[in-house]
């Protein structure tokens, strides 16, 4: 017993020593900075659009404004390879990107938190997709950013702090957002999330720039040689590898459910007379600790299970978690069964994340770190934005339990995706963050 106390204190000083370090926590505020405008175009813009009268069709097709997530690998090689006039030479190429893209990101959601809903809905749509472009290229230096700067044994670690960052941005941007909306009003509740972008911005400024990332100082090159090793090469050196179109596939699938689903939780919510300050406060209280467990939990599964079954079991809850929407729907406006609902979604949407994050690192080959990553976390927007976005005219058709039971059918295709690709790539070959010269 005294034995295996001992092992316990030991592993647990382990684990908080890989988590206390400098690179995690630094990838833990950089993942708050990539959370935090995902839902300030997406959900909590739902919420605001809802209260003031706005259809649910409308709504549903304002999910299109995150279509940059789904196309950031068009412009990721120019953020992977040319270096910003004069602060790249100062801070360096990653860095430099970082403080360019969060400033441009502060501003544009100051410009869509000024516009109504109501009286300008394209002048809102035309922000909220600056809005998504702004995150978007944010995410393609934070994500390189990660990547390079963790050693391959702290790539795990990195995953679930940048994972629990990204959605304690989420929740900031959702319930936070609300409570301030419910308080002082939506202008408000959309300059205090601008000002929280700081935290990213502090947090780029005092890090050191990557040891693997490009060099700023490169050979000279013809357009051709540079479009040829920016453009062509990352492209080429994933799609011809085994499996990659099965991979992208999966990668566009594997969260659809989720997706599919998320696109409407906080009008369903408000529909049911739930308020904006109740919402925040059971996403803010049991929503954070189920998201905790889940992340743990997922982070758990990769390391006992290996990347590919901790994908299904966490994609299998996943998928049944939705059902949970249906009791939520039949008990109507029950703060109990909310916080069941809510607590059950951040604990399997924590799981599937975590593990997700890690699996699309693994993918990435760190001397293509940007374009690669943007490639696949665009696939996986795809599925988030454009495949979701008819979520409200099927809600309008056949009602909120129907859309429910759709989410779950709708996850299934991608977990027979999964296990197709568990039985073409072994266990053992299944993790690992490709490592190459750049």
């Amino acid at each position: 017993m005294a034995d295996a106390a001992a092992g316990l204190r030991g592993w647990l000083a382990e684990t908080a020593a890989l988590y206390l370090k400098r690179r995690v926590l630094v990838v833990l505020l950089l993942g708050f900075s990539s959370g935090l405008p995902l839902l300030l175009s997406f959900s909590t813009l739902s919420a605001w659009m809802r209260e003031s009268g706005v259809d649910l069709t409308t709504i549903a097709v304002f999910a299109l404004v995150g279509t940059p997530f789904t196309l950031k690998f068009l412009w990721a090689p120019l953020m992977d390879r040319l270096a910003v006039p004069v602060l790249g030479r100062m801070l360096g190429r990653r860095r430099a990107w970082l403080l360019v893209t969060q400033l441009a990101l502060m501003t544009a959601i100051v410009l869509m938190g000024a516009t109504d809903p109501v009286a300008t809905p394209w002048l809102m749509a035309f922000f909220a997709v600056i809005v998504s472009f702004c995150a978007a290229s944010q995410d393609i230096v934070v994500d390189a950013f990660r990547i390079e700067s963790l050693r391959e044994d702290e790539q795990g670690a990195g995953a679930a702090a940048y994972t629990l960052g990204y959605r304690v941005g989420m929740l900031a941007a959702g319930a936070g957002a609300l409570v301030v909306a419910d308080q002082a009003g939506w202008f408000l509740a959309y300059l205090s999330m601008a000002a929280l972008v700081l935290i990213g911005v502090f947090s780029a400024l005092a890090s050191p720039e990557p040891g693997d990332s490009p060099a700023t100082d490169q050979p000279p090159q013809t357009p051709y040689e540079w479009l040829l090793s920016a453009v062509y090469e990352p492209f080429a050196e994933f799609l011809t590898r085994r499996g990659a179109v099965l991979i992208l596939a999966f990668i566009l699938l594997y969260k659809l459910g989720d997706a599919f689903l998320g696109t409407l939780t906080n009008p369903f919510y408000i529909d049911l007379g739930f308020s904006k300050t109740e919402i925040a406060q059971v996403t803010k209280l049991f929503g954070l600790v189920a998201l905790l467990v889940g992340l743990f939990a997922g982070g758990a599964l990769v390391k006992r299970l290996g990347l590919l079954k901790a994908l299904l079991v966490s994609g299998v809850l996943q998928a049944l978690s939705n059902l949970i929407f249906v009791a939520q729907a039949l008990a109507g406006h029950d703060i109990w069964m909310l916080t069941a609902t809510i607590g059950v979604e951040n604990f399997t949407g924590g799981m599937g994340t975590a593990a997700f994050v890690a699996y699309l690192s693994s993918l990435t080959n760190v001397a293509f770190t940007a374009t690669q990553y943007a490639l696949l976390s665009s696939f996986m927007a795809f599925g988030r934005t454009v495949l979701s976005s008819g979520g409200g005219w099927i809600t309008d058709h056949i009602g909120w339990i129907g859309f429910f039971l759709a989410s779950t059918a709708i996850a299934v295709p991608g977990l027979i995706l999964l296990l197709v690709l568990m039985r073409m790539f072994p266990p053992e070959r299944s993790g690992g963050v490709v490592r190459a010269e750049a």
